[in-house]
């Protein structure tokens, strides 16, 4: 049975077909952007965090469709046409799925055998529509908790109105062409029993659904693996060593990004400064932030990123709501511990690996650090027990689509 996968970015480092493609069952990937590095685009945009990522050595040998002129070309003109926010996330949406429709139409109306088509959601109503009336299946990897999520943001905005800026609900339609995405797949996949609970809230019949965990591997297949990293905590932390406390993703509401800095305040006094790394979509941050030792580092490229694990004291991901969080994944690959909420995908082993928030609040936020600066001895403990579990890597992603591809 062979896989083709539709993917608008370059989500999970492509795991899903690699995964795919070491079983022999990639059919072909189908994506926006495929910059190989030899390529005058890499080139070109060798110093940016979007396209420059837009590549993986584990797939230069699979069959991989990408539409590089015609994603310039969509952002030139939506930047042209001021076309931001929703407007924009809908009119790209729309682009891709034309885009994987014509090529449907075009390469693989004549196959002699009917693949399993694979998109994530809501950028796979088209296809999904095109697949099913050729008699394919489809599975949509949902990649949050969907109207579930948008109520918990949209009470975090009304909590504090100060840093939700110009947030905004999506429209109606963006729903409605999700329910139908439901609909036409065969099969659901998220990525954590949190996705799941909110999809049963949303009306997604509890049956229809697979948890399945992101998956996470630094290296490709064959690659040397580089020597674990050891961390050498200090005896104690001062104003001159202070805890170095990362934050990595976007910078926003719902990572509870809010109640980070209500807890950086909290604790000014304290030996600890926080790293924020990554596109800050919040409204006056750094004024919020300014009590405490915040630092702002903006966007990065994931070489950038593996610099900012490998130098900082503990990971922290206090998220009011995630479909999984892979950021976790990469902290521990990197051998840091994680302070994580409940809310995501379940990585941390409270007290072995890490720390289980009771909450997403300052409070909570400000005790566990408190206890990581109080304890460098346990910190790390928690690093040398930090690692990715063999639930997380390629191959099990790869064994568990195997098995739901034999069910639909």
């Amino acid at each position: 049975m062979k896989w083709v996968c539709c993917q608008l970015g370059a989500r999970e480092h492509y795991a899903i077909p690699r995964a795919l493609f070491r079983l022999g069952m990639l059919g072909c990937l189908v994506t926006d952007a495929w910059v190989s590095p030899s390529s005058l685009l890499a080139k070109c945009c060798a110093h940016s965090s979007k396209l420059g990522d837009r590549f993986h050595s584990e797939l230069c040998d699979a069959r991989v469709k990408a539409f590089n002129s015609s994603l310039l070309l969509f952002e030139m003109f939506a930047g042209a046409r001021n076309c931001v926010g929703w407007p924009q996330i809908l009119a790209r949406n729309r682009w891709f799925q034309s885009k994987v429709v014509s090529f449907l139409r075009s390469q693989l109306s004549t196959i002699n055998y009917q693949p399993i088509l694979l998109s994530y959601s809501y950028t796979a109503l088209e296809p999904f529509r095109y697949a099913k009336s050729l008699g394919w299946k489809t599975l949509l990897v949902q990649i949050d908790p969907a109207p579930e999520e948008e109520r918990i943001v949209a009470e975090e905005a009304a909590r504090v109105p100060q840093l939700a800026a110009d947030w905004q609900a999506a429209p109606p339609e963006y729903w409605t062409f999700w329910r139908e995405e439901c609909k036409l797949a065969d099969r659901i996949v998220v990525n954590s029993e949190w996705s799941r609970e909110g999809l049963i809230r949303g009306g997604v019949p509890a049956e229809k659904m697979s948890i399945v965990p992101l998956a996470y591997e630094e290296l490709g297949v064959g690659r040397r693996r580089e020597p674990r990293l050891q961390r050498n905590y200090p005896d104690r932390f001062t104003a001159e060593r202070p805890l170095r406390v990362l934050f990595l993703g976007l910078i926003n509401l719902r990572k509870g990004v809010a109640r980070l800095l209500e807890a950086a305040r909290i604790l000014r006094d304290e030996p600890v400064e926080f790293w924020m790394v990554g596109p800050v979509e919040i409204a006056n941050a750094s004024t919020m932030g300014n009590a405490g030792r915040v630092k702002w580092f903006g966007p990065v490229t994931r070489k950038q990123a593996t610099e900012f694990y490998r130098d900082a004291d503990v990971f922290i991901l206090p998220t009011l709501s995630d479909g999984f969080a892979i950021t976790q994944l990469e902290a521990q690959a990197h051998g840091l511990p994680v302070i994580a909420s409940k809310i995501c995908g379940e990585v941390v082993e409270n007290g072995v690996n890490g720390s289980i928030l009771d909450e997403p609040s300052a409070a909570c936020i400000a005790h566990a650090i408190r206890d990581c600066i109080a304890s460098p001895d346990r910190l790390e403990k928690l690093a040398s027990a930090s690692g990715v579990r063999d639930k997380f890597t390629i191959e099990a992603l790869a064994n568990q689509l195997q098995r739901l591809g034999a069910t639909l």
